[in-house]
């Protein structure tokens, strides 16, 4: 009973706090800093290093997540009066660039047939996830409007393995070590090496990417993004191994992450250019890094709707070896949009 008590008073205390930290650095500040048509601004500045837009002032890229706006501030980000927001978003845009730069198969191959990715992750890691989708003892997708599945889905049945096939998709991007998989997961070195090595298996061409990668970056002392920005990397022949490993963790990730930067501003580019959406009297208002919001007359919006999916799932004059999806939606407020 005791121990129900301070399980229960810890809960409180920690709900507490989170509600107090979204009171003073979301709720109460903001209506302080709009002006007079009740507008925020924010500044947007470039990350030298990876290209990536950053806000501050306020910072207008940390709103409370979709799941944790328990109060629903982001309703107060809304359009005025005859006019709506259109609010669209790239879906796994580093996992769609780390396929297209790696040329891996599996990746590239999973992209194309569509579904829950994570989950066909999870289907090449573990051989009994794989042997129960072949005996149909579970579904990897299934179409509601086709009535009620008749197998329970697989990431609900192997969650525990989809939730570390996930962890691993993006954690390998960023050159995550056995160390911090070991300390993450509660398991011992030698598990979380074979883990990584499990999910490597299907996908040997990442990790001879990510070998070339380090190589040029040893020989050259920087690594690229696509549009060719540089990051240096003083310490990647560093005798010190602390230093050594974060520059060779850069040197794998900054192509990725960079490459999402770049390919979000060269869509944002082609909106700006796109003269028929300026005709119709639209414009970009915020990037959240893959989300663009745009704002426009109500009138005009399911024009222009399609117009600026096009422009973001192609960006550049040649396609990449992936598709790159866009979603979004119009809607009234921030909130809505999700």
């Amino acid at each position: 009973e005791e121990g129900k008590s301070a399980c229960e008073a810890l809960a409180s205390l920690l709900e507490g706090e989170a509600i107090e930290k979204l009171l003073s650095t979301f709720l109460l500040p903001l209506p302080e800093q709009t002006d007079q048509e009740s507008r925020i601004h924010t500044s947007l500045n470039i990350n030298t290093e990876t290209g990536r837009l950053s806000s501050q002032r306020p910072n207008l890229q940390n709103q409370p997540a979709l799941e944790k706006d328990v109060y629903k501030m982001r309703k107060a980000f809304s359009a005025p009066p005859g006019r709506k927001l259109i609010i669209v978003d790239y879906g796994q845009l580093e996992l769609r660039i780390m396929a297209h730069m790696t040329g891996c198969r599996s990746m590239l191959d999973a992209f194309e047939q569509g579904g829950d990715f994570h989950s066909r992750t999870a289907i090449d890691m573990y051989r009994y996830i794989a042997e129960a989708v072949e005996r149909k003892e579970v579904l990897l997708e299934w179409n509601t409007h086709d009535g009620p599945a008749p197998a329970p889905m697989l990431k609900d049945r192997f969650a525990s393995e989809r939730r570390k096939a996930k962890t691993l998709n993006f954690g390998i991007a960023y050159g995550m070590t056995k160390m911090k998989v070991a300390r993450d997961w509660g398991v011992s070195l030698e598990e979380a090496e074979e883990t990584i090595q499990t999910w490597y298996l299907a996908r040997k061409e990442v990790k001879q990417w990510q070998e070339e990668v380090i190589e040029r970056a040893r020989r050259k002392g920087y690594t690229e993004t696509f549009l060719g920005r540089r990051r240096y990397l003083a310490e990647i022949n560093s005798r010190d191994g602390i230093g050594r490993g974060h520059a060779e963790r850069a040197a794998i990730n900054t192509p990725i992450q960079g490459g999402a930067a770049d390919i979000v501003m060269m869509a944002m580019l082609k909106l700006q250019e796109e003269q028929r959406i300026r005709e119709l009297g639209w414009r970009m208002v915020m990037q959240i890094h893959d989300e663009i919001i745009l704002e426009g007359p109500e009138e005009t919006a399911e024009e222009v709707f399609p117009l600026v999916r096009a422009c973001m799932e192609q960006p550049f004059d040649s396609p990449l070896s992936v598709e790159l999806p866009v979603d979004g939606s119009i809607a009234n407020n921030w909130y809505e949009g999700k």
